[in-house]
């Protein structure tokens, strides 16, 4: 069946969407979906469309956004058959709140203070969710240390914080000497709790220190994977050979690694 669609871009894809959920003439996949069978997807999408923001890879930003945009479509579609919202409230509610938490663009508010009065703007559209914890709205499904640095931050504005980083690290210290003890009892819960309690505090230093332990992390993988790389190519990409070199062998093709990386070789 030829569907005739609109030139213009969002219609179109809107139309698109429309014509893959028809209940008669549509697609069989799309059809059986709901938003809990594609919600994994839009984690998925969006973590592709991170590496091609950092990659600096436009053509690819592109595909991705559009990717993205597609979930947000689908999503809003399967609203729309339910009579509960269409894509046109969801365009709508975003505006509205990017209006209000900008009154020193939209309004007569003036450009001092910006991050205080969106951090107060943000605490009112909360109250008048009626939620009793400034921790409520922070979601589950985040990474873990994301979600560990929103719930500091949200704690740190009514006061709950260290005062300097030298306290943190303090407690970073008392919890990888409560790590030892728990290993040392062989209580496999006790160690997981307190690997947990020191992965949060290092998620604190991270937010002391004004980084992100996500990025720093995902820079730490990409600096073992081109290290560890570099051995592998030292040894032919035979793993066999590599498996028979001793502790030893295996820290000095290493620390070669890590000469020649740095050393641009």
């Amino acid at each position: 069946m030829k569907h005739d669609l609109p030139e213009n871009a969002l219609s179109r894809i809107r139309a698109v969407m429309e014509t893959l959920r028809h209940k008669e003439h549509g697609c069989p996949w799309d059809l059986e979906q709901d938003h809990a069978s594609i919600a994994p997807y839009m984690i998925e999408e969006a973590y592709e469309l991170y590496q091609a923001l950092i990659d600096r890879d436009d053509d690819h930003v592109r595909d991705e956004l559009g990717d993205v945009l597609l979930q947000v479509v689908f999503h809003a579609q399967m609203a729309s058959e339910r009579g509960a919202f269409d894509l046109d409230d969801v365009a709508h509610a975003i505006s509205e709140k990017m209006i209000r938490r900008h009154p020193h663009v939209f309004g007569s508010s003036d450009g001092e203070n910006i991050r205080e009065k969106w951090e107060d703007i943000k605490a009112a559209e909360r109250a008048g969710k009626q939620q009793k914890s400034i921790l409520d709205d922070v979601p589950n499904a985040l990474p873990a240390l994301m979600r560990a640095v929103k719930l500091q931050k949200r704690a740190a504005r009514v006061g709950f914080d260290w005062n300097n980083i030298d306290l943190v690290l303090d407690k970073m210290n008392e919890e990888l000497s409560e790590l030892v003890e728990a290993r040392r009892s062989k209580d496999m819960d006790h160690v997981r709790e307190e690997f947990g309690d020191m992965l949060f505090v290092m998620a604190n230093i991270a937010r002391h220190l004004g980084i992100d332990p996500e990025e720093s992390l995902r820079l730490a993988n990409q600096k073992f994977e081109d290290r560890f790389q570099h051995m592998e190519a030292s040894c032919g990409h035979d793993h066999e050979a590599m498996k028979s070199l001793e502790l030893q062998q295996l820290e000095d093709l290493w620390n070669k690694a890590k000469f020649d990386l740095k050393s641009g070789l």
